[in-house]
């Protein structure tokens, strides 16, 4: 019980870092229009921004959590093994996190984290022990991976055309409009990027809240999946500490190589972000902010001046979000293997 309450600590940590890691990252999703639309100041965007990153997984519930909680099941094998075995997947959506920020790429913290679970479960329990959700797909109902997969498939596409006729209705509304309009514009953007960080706060935490919890159900340490208290304060501080943190090193690829955003563009970035990641997190689907943020940014452009798109850039980013999945998939069976050695095989 003693070496089973070590790793279940461990892993809960472990999981918080991962927590940290994502909000480091995705600081420069909500944060990187602001910068570059001259919006706040660097310090009066992270206090914002960390304050409703804050209140998101408090107010907003547990439905990603839920959905994230039981994707995978390992509920069959011993305890201390079905522990060491999401322990060795979180590992991987950390090292992706990572290295994707070390090279600047927005990639998916979500897409690290499905593809490090699923990596690290099928090489220690067999396909099985995934809920694919294909079956339950051709009754109508989607669930497990199928859901998980849909929502990250379905938003960016989302992201992009909501972005590309907010865009529009926008310049039609301000079509008139004298240049002062900018300094209103910029006001604005203290709503829609509370807004925004809001509903990151109320997906992105709910992840690892989902894992912990299956963590503590596995060592048996609660009854039932039901998120506790502390999990969602903890969840919620760690994630607005990396917030904090920010992950400058991506925010000059948001904010400024994509397209050349304004005012505008900015707030009709956060506007049609905010919307699509709030909504996915009342249904329980987990979604990459990353991917959203991104494809609005290149949906504006595209209905702007299509030619002012560095598509390149663009072509970039989607190749990362591709092989992100299989990428942290790689690394958390690697993990598992090289935690296998090192324990001489007891998991």
């Amino acid at each position: 019980m003693d070496t089973l309450y070590t790793l279940a600590v461990a892993a809960v940590v472990i999981v918080l870092i991962f927590d940290y890691t994502n909000g480091f990252h995705d600081a420069s999703n909500i944060i990187g229009t602001i910068i570059a639309s001259r919006a706040m100041t660097p310090i009066q965007s992270v206090i914002i921004v960390a304050t409703f990153e804050l209140l998101g997984p408090i107010l907003g519930g547990t439905a990603v959590a839920n959905t994230i909680g039981k994707f995978i099941n390992v509920n069959t094998l011993p305890p201390l093994v079905a522990v060491s075995i999401i322990l060795c997947g979180i590992v991987g959506a950390i090292f992706w996190n990572m290295l994707t920020w070390w090279f600047g790429l927005p990639s998916s913290s979500s897409h690290a984290l499905v593809g490090g679970l699923i990596g690290a479960v099928v090489v220690s329990a067999g396909t099985e022990n995934v809920l694919w959700g294909f079956s339950e797909l051709m009754q109508g109902k989607v669930t497990g991976f199928t859901k998980i997969l849909a929502s990250l498939l379905v938003s960016p596409v989302l992201g992009f055309w909501v972005g590309f006729l907010i865009h529009r209705f926008m310049r039609g509304l301000l079509r008139n409009a004298k240049p002062q309009v900018n300094s209103h514009l910029r006001k604005v953007q203290f709503l829609t990027a509370a807004g925004l960080a809001f509903s990151h706060g109320a997906n992105d935490a709910q992840k690892s809240m989902g894992i912990i919890t299956m963590v503590l159900l596995l060592g048996g340490f609660i009854d039932q999946f039901v998120v506790p208290g502390w999990v969602i304060y903890s969840c919620a501080g760690v994630i607005t500490l990396g917030i904090m943190s920010g992950g400058w090193r991506i925010v000059r690829t948001v904010g400024f190589g994509i397209f050349k955003v304004r005012p505008l563009h900015a707030l009709d970035t956060q506007l049609t972000s905010g919307t699509l990641i709030l909504s996915a997190s009342l249904l329980g689907a987990p979604v990459s902010t990353t991917h959203v943020v991104s494809s609005a940014i290149m949906g504006i452009g595209a209905s702007e001046r299509p030619k002012a798109v560095r598509w390149a850039k663009a072509k970039e980013i989607v190749s990362t979000w591709v092989i992100t999945i299989p990428s942290s998939g790689v690394v958390g069976a690697m993990t598992y293997y090289l935690v296998k050695l090192l324990t001489g095989g007891a998991i």
